[in-house]
């Protein structure tokens, strides 16, 4: 690779399942036994907001007492060595990233860590929350406070800005992201349309794999090392 090179990665829930953290897929369909559409989307939140807080609740304890395993560590070193040649964009919301060491990282589907207010849009750290009558009220505004995360039905953050990385990017690599949930699953057609390579680490073949130019079958924490170390 040219020192000059842009390095782009998109990951996907399989880069976390070695810090112990499940697949929606692997789960069967269901996050901690509850539907995606009870859990996972702006109506469900509406109906029955004490239903998603205990579940997001559960999901953010669960991402506190996780640790990045090697194919976070090894984006994060290789952050070190590229600079801002170098971006990440995650679909997880588990924090796992930032723990590790990225910098250049956009969380395109919000993160565990973070809330905000549905009346005055006042954002607060999750570590600050009282959840003592298990729903959270904005002190400003005494209205609800929800999870900062882009459920299903939502648009995505940083729309913008992942475009213009990936009509810029050199190489493009997907890890632990099945390449069927839009927008996401087209970051690898725009990629290499605009004549990056296109690299993926995965348990499985992903859904779209006619836009890859190479395709690493395994887990993420086994594979990714040594392929960041091939890129240096």
């Amino acid at each position: 690779m040219s020192k000059k090179d842009k390095i782009l990665v998109l990951t996907g829930a399989g880069i976390s399942a070695d810090s112990g953290l499940a697949t929606f897929r692997d789960s069967g369909g269901l996050w901690e036994n509850h539907a995606i559409e009870d859990v996972a989307t702006p109506e469900a939140f509406a109906k029955d907001p004490v239903l998603v807080w205990t579940f997001y609740k559960q999901r953010y304890q669960q991402a506190l007492s996780s640790e990045p395993n090697q194919a976070h560590i090894a984006l994060a070193k290789f952050e070190e060595h590229a600079g801002n040649r170098f971006h990440v964009i995650t679909q997880n919301v588990d924090g796992l990233h930032k723990k590790a060491g990225n910098h250049c990282l956009y969380e395109m589907h919000g993160s565990l860590f973070r809330s905000y207010c549905t009346g005055c849009g006042t954002k607060y750290p999750m570590s600050e929350l009282e959840f003592a009558d298990h729903l959270p009220h904005c002190p400003k505004c005494d209205m609800l406070i929800r999870p900062d995360i882009v459920w299903f039905g939502e648009i995505p953050y940083f729309l913008y800005e992942i475009e213009n990385l990936l009509k810029k990017c050199d190489v493009f690599i997907i890890v632990g992201t099945s390449g069927s949930v839009y927008p996401a699953a087209g970051f690898a057609m725009t990629a290499k349309y605009f004549g990056a390579k296109t690299i993926a680490v995965n348990l499985d073949p992903p859904d779209n794999r006619t836009f890859l130019d190479e395709f690493y079958q395994g887990k993420a924490s086994e594979i990714l090392p040594s392929l960041l170390d091939s890129l240096v």
